[in-house]
C-alpha cells in the first residue's frame, strides 16, 4: 500500500475486506481504554463510597467525596493532549514498535484493574491507583492513536473512514460490555466488565501484527495478476 500511495498507482484488491476488518478494529482499539472507564464510574463510585462508609463506622469520620468523574475526566484528557503532540517527536521511534508496546502495556494495565476488583484496598489507595493507571492507559493511548492514523493515512480514503468508525463503536462495545455485566455490587460481573477490554486488546494487538502480511500477500497477488494479464494480452 506505501508503493501505490508514493507511485498514485491504483490499490491492491482487497479480498475477503480483510484489511478493512482489521483497519476497523484497530480504530476500536484505540478508544477502547477512555470509554471502559468512563461508563465503569458507577463501580467506581460505588467502591469508592462504600469503602468510605466503611472506614468512616470505625473511624466516626464524615464520608469523603473523591470526585471520580471530574478527576477522571481531567486525568484522561490531559495526557491525551500531551502524549498527542509529543508523539510528533517520536517519529525517530520504529511505528510497529510504538504501537505493539502501546497495546501491552494498555493490556497490562486494564489486567491490573481486573486484579483490583478482587483485592480490598483502603479507598485513598484505591483512589490514587486508579488514577494512575487511568494517566498511563490514555497516555499509551495516544501514542496508539497518532501511530494508527499515519498508518491508516498510507491506504486509500476509505479506509480512514473505516478507522473512525471503529472509534466511534469504542463507546457501544463499553455500554453493551456495561450491559452484560451489570455493574453492581457483584465482584464477579465487574471482573467480566474489565476482563473484556483485555481480551480486545490483544485482539487488537493480533490484528496489528497480521496486516502486514496480508497487505504483502495482497499486493504480491495483484502484481502477479497484472503481470499475468499482460503476458496474455494480445497486444503483446
Amino acid at each position: 500500500y506505501r508503493m501505490w500511495n508514493e507511485k498514485k498507482q491504483s490499490p491492491p484488491a482487497d479480498r475477503g475486506q480483510a484489511v478493512a476488518i482489521i483497519i476497523f478494529v484497530l480504530g476500536l482499539g484505540t478508544l477502547l481504554p477512555w470509554n471502559f472507564f468512563m461508563t465503569a464510574s458507577q463501580y467506581f463510585n460505588g467502591r469508592l463510597t462504600a469503602s468510605t462508609n466503611s472506614s468512616n463506622k470505625t473511624s466516626g469520620g464524615p464520608t469523603k467525596d473523591y470526585n471520580y468523574d471530574s478527576w477522571m475526566a481531567l486525568l484522561s484528557q490531559l495526557p491525551l493532549l500531551l502524549f498527542t503532540l509529543l508523539n510528533s517527536f517520536l517519529y525517530q521511534v520504529r511505528e510497529r514498535l510504538r504501537v505493539a508496546f502501546s497495546l501491552i502495556a494498555i493490556f497490562l494495565l486494564f489486567s491490573i484493574t481486573a486484579v483490583l476488583v478482587q483485592v480490598h484496598m483502603e479507598p485513598d489507595t484505591f483512589f490514587s491507583v486508579t488514577m494512575a493507571t487511568i494517566w498511563f492507559i490514555n497516555m499509551f493511548s495516544a501514542v496508539l492513536q497518532g501511530s494508527l492514523f499515519g498508518v491508516v493515512g498510507l491506504f486509500p480514503p476509505r479506509y480512514s473512514t473505516l478507522f473512525m468508525s471503529g472509534q466511534g463503536l469504542a463507546g457501544i462495545f463499553a455500554a453493551l460490555a456495561m450491559l452484560f455485566s451489570i455493574l453492581k455490587s457483584n465482584t464477579t460481573e465487574a471482573l467480566g466488565y474489565f476482563i473484556t477490554p483485555c481480551v480486545a486488546t490483544l485482539g487488537t494487538l493480533l490484528c496489528y501484527l497480521l496486516l502486514p502480511h496480508l497487505v504483502s500477500r495482497h499486493t504480491t497477488h495483484t502484481h502477479a495478476h497484472t503481470h499475468t494479464t499482460m503476458n496474455h494480452s494480445p497486444l503483446l
